[in-house]
């Protein structure tokens, strides 16, 4: 379910964000201090990112469990819908 409090992200932005924390800590450039704060940053980033991702896979569920209800499954099978003599006023051959 989708957290109405959390903020919407730029996925592909805070992915290439995600990316240049990475190669800085790998990089091992920083001061001890400036190495935390990217760490956490990227943290949060990496939950962010997670977030949006399980948000956009049930979005994508919701839709094709939708579209898979509205489908009749004899049409899936490839035939054609039988008719019910019941219900089919051309089926009564009594006339």
């Amino acid at each position: 379910m989708t957290d109405s409090r959390r903020p919407r992200i730029d996925l592909e932005k805070s992915l290439a964000e995600l990316e240049d924390i990475v190669e800085q800590l790998e990089a091992a450039d920083l001061p001890l201090e400036k190495s935390l704060k990217q760490f956490e940053r990227g943290v949060r980033l990496s939950r962010d990112c997670q977030a949006a991702l399980q948000d956009a896979e049930q979005r994508v569920q919701l839709l094709m469990a939708n579209e898979l209800r509205d489908l009749d499954p004899e049409t899936l099978a490839g035939r054609e819908p039988e008719s019910d003599p019941e219900s089919d006023p051309e089926a009564d051959s009594g006339d």
